[in-house]
């Protein structure tokens, strides 16, 4: 396989679990991967799905493993969402659904949170979702208002395995109201790149997608038009990718070998 095109990447987008971590630690070649990039002057921004934490939390997160991280260098499908809303209608009243941490972020953002007369009802992924809550979503959707999803995988993985994600809640409100969502932020979706090159000024040539996930990750990649870069150190094995239609452009075991194999283009492209 051909690997020149890797050079030309400046910038690697980069799933979290799965790919990066896995239950609160580094995995094999996590540090190493940024080490080869950072020397050939390309940069990485951690990008997740994941809306049941914001940018400062995941940045914590990622301190406490021993790699100190600015927010500014996290996008989650949560603040993807706050940009979208503030682009769409900057005076937006939104019924959220979501932690507190996601609340936390669209105040951060200045997003105006309401519990009546929602301009836009936004569904995270809510670990202290209600029954309550889940009533008053299927209120707000039956009656027409603009439904907005974070995203929408279908499983979590975590310490305790892989948890019903905001995939499972999107089923119901269809099952009850016969309706899905208007717009779904997340990858694999195009919002998400739409922010990166606004704040980066680069081209979608000069960019990649990296993680563990085919119907997330990698069909980002392809819808999107940029390099995908599966690792199998998460949740895709190698017979979930014989079976996938899906194929990513790239393969490794996980991001010790991705450096591996950049490290070598990288000194071939020098000469």
């Amino acid at each position: 396989m051909d690997y020149s095109a890797l050079s030309r990447i400046k910038l690697f987008l980069l799933d979290m679990e799965g790919t990066f971590y896995a239950g609160g630690k580094l995995l094999p070649g996590s540090k190493r991967f940024l080490e080869a990039i950072g020397e050939q002057g390309a940069d990485y921004l951690f990008m997740t799905n994941d809306s049941s934490l914001n940018r400062y939390e995941y940045a914590a997160k990622l301190g406490a493993m021993g790699l100190e991280t600015p927010h500014t260098k996290v996008l989650t499908s949560g603040y993807a969402t706050c940009a979208y809303l503030k682009r769409r209608q900057p005076d937006a009243k939104v019924y959220l659904v979501g932690t507190p941490a996601l609340q936390d972020e669209f105040i951060r953002e200045r997003i105006d949170v309401v519990n009546t007369m929602p301009d836009y009802i936004v569904l995270g992924f809510d670990t202290t979702l209600t029954y309550r809550k889940l009533s008053s979503l299927c209120q707000y959707v039956r009656s027409g208002v603009e439904f907005i999803a974070t995203h929408p995988d279908l499983n979590h993985a975590s310490k305790e395995g892989y948890l019903p994600d905001i995939g499972g809640v999107l089923a119901f409100v269809k099952a009850t109201t016969n309706r899905d969502p208007d717009i779904i932020i997340g990858k694999p979706y195009r919002y998400m790149l739409d922010i990166v090159l606004e704040n980066t000024g680069l081209l979608p040539e000069e960019i990649a997608v990296v993680g563990d996930r085919l119907y997330t990750d990698v069909a980002f990649g392809r819808s999107c038009g940029i390099p995908s870069i599966l690792v199998l150190s998460g949740e895709t094995s190698i017979d979930d990718l014989s079976r996938c239609p899906v194929k990513p452009d790239y393969t490794f075991a996980d991001l010790g070998e991705l450096a591996e194999r950049l490290s070598r283009v990288y000194a071939r492209h020098r000469r």
